[in-house]
């Protein structure tokens, strides 16, 4: 059976209607240097079986996370995902589940987003948390709108150690309010700048620990200093399983923690759908965006869920919601949930270990490769280390070996001027081995 939706008729009513000349008219905000020249080179009918077998020969040329060495991070984290996780989501009252607003016939999916409410609070160290936003990128955006509501300031001071894409995100959610965005320069180690910066306009501080180079810091004392000008400390955290073995943000002082929950019950997934994590403080709850579920009690006394304070555009006036987030990440917040259900805190903890015993191995053996500068002075299980040659160059002479040695930190920020770092994760999937692969690989390339 064919599917053919619109006829050229259809087709020429529609771009009447809306006063396009031609569907290439469509697509004038589409840089030049983006579009095809013409259809791709693939035949124009084919069966789905040819289909299939010509889509997997050309997949099977990639050097996927799963089939090389990996040693890739900068805020996605190869961890192992228990089989149980993706047999219990994929059961059909779970993953056809939507938005519970009728809580006498969804309590339980408000009964398993209150439980990730209760992990994410543990987790973070706050007192409260919400159902989750999308991803952490969007929950550092909302919390630096968040903070201007409390504060009633306009300016936020972002630590030069915070990861570059989620800058881009917030500063483009956040300057089309007006809010103005501080940038420090990129700094491996970055509390000392970041606490000369704050004033008396700094509505927030966002700092990143383990930041965008690994390094682990307590925060502290920033806190302090934001404090004492009357600031909010934002805690950018894009390594979840960090939590398990750091101190956490809300042991330094956080008024706001957004963070990345991937590397929990969470695969790579090529990019996502991923799920954002937030907390806060308890005198800042009703600021805080997104949906909030709470325990009650039923007419029979039965203990029972329902979703509360949830200020968001659909739910009441535009001008009165803390967010335009219109759902939470529901099936990827029930795999984190049923992930940290089968850890518990014991197992979260002895798991973090090892992802810092693996780092601490692969940082061992790469320092010993001439050449190579490690630059991370204290990390969980990620560190940036400097080359003498351009490490973009270097990735793809490794991947040649069929290695995924990382992520050239010019890919993240190519006007930062740091062309020879790259950023090198470790996690429990890491296998001495591919250690061992890795350096001899990388000593070949440098030609030692």
């Amino acid at each position: 059976m064919r599917y053919l939706p619109l006829t050229p008729d259809d087709r020429t009513a529609m771009l009447a209607a809306i006063g396009a000349p031609s569907i290439d008219d469509l697509f004038v905000d589409v840089p030049e240097s983006a579009r095809l020249d013409g259809p791709v080179d693939l035949p124009r009918v084919a069966g789905e079986l040819e289909v299939e077998r010509a889509l997997s020969a050309m997949a099977s040329r990639n050097a996927t996370a799963g089939t090389t060495p990996f040693f890739c991070g900068a805020g996605a984290y190869k961890h192992h995902v228990p089989a149980t996780v993706d047999h219990i989501i994929q059961r059909s009252e779970f993953l056809t589940s939507y938005t519970p607003y009728q809580p006498e016939i969804a309590q339980g999916t408000l009964q398993y987003l209150y439980e990730f409410q209760t992990q994410v609070a543990n987790l973070t160290g706050m007192p409260v948390a919400n159902a989750s936003l999308y991803d952490g990128s969007t929950a550092m955006a909302e919390g630096v709108l968040m903070a201007t509501r409390v504060t009633r300031r306009n300016k936020a001071v972002i630590s030069g150690g915070v990861h570059p894409h989620y800058v881009q995100a917030t500063e483009t959610v956040v300057h089309a309010v007006g809010v103005e965005t501080q940038v420090l320069a990129a700094a491996v180690d970055a509390e000392a700048a970041v606490i000369d910066q704050i004033g008396p306009d700094t509505a927030c501080v966002v700092v990143q620990t383990p930041n965008v180079f690994g390094t682990a810091t307590d925060v502290t004392r920033i806190a302090e200093a934001a404090h004492a000008a009357g600031a909010l400390l934002i805690v950018v955290v894009t390594e979840a399983m960090s939590m398990g073995l750091l101190k956490s943000p809300g042991e330094m002082g956080a008024d706001i923690v957004a963070a990345e929950g991937q590397s929990i019950g969470n695969a790579l997934n090529f990019g996502g759908p991923y799920v954002g994590l937030f907390a806060t403080r308890q005198k800042l709850i009703r600021q805080m965006p997104g949906r909030l579920t709470g325990e009650t009690v039923d007419a029979d006394g039965e203990r029972g869920f329902v979703l509360t304070l949830s200020t968001r555009e659909q739910h009441i006036r535009r001008d009165k919601a803390t967010s335009n987030i219109c759902t939470n990440s529901g099936l990827c917040t029930l795999a984190f949930t049923i992930h940290m259900s089968l850890l518990g805190e014991t197992g979260l903890r002895k798991l973090a270990l090892l992802n810092h015993e693996k780092a601490v191995a692969t940082r061992d053996a790469l320092a010993a490769v001439p050449g190579v500068e490690i630059l991370t002075p204290r990390f969980f299980n990620e560190f940036a280390m400097r080359l003498p040659k351009p490490a973009a160059e270097v990735v793809e002479a490794l991947a040649n070996h069929r290695i995924l040695a990382g992520v050239p930190y010019s890919r993240l920020a190519p006007a930062a001027g740091m062309d020879d770092v790259l950023l090198v994760a470790a996690t429990e999937t890491t296998l001495d081995a591919d250690i061992k692969l890795l350096a001899v690989a990388l000593t070949k390339v440098l030609g030692n």
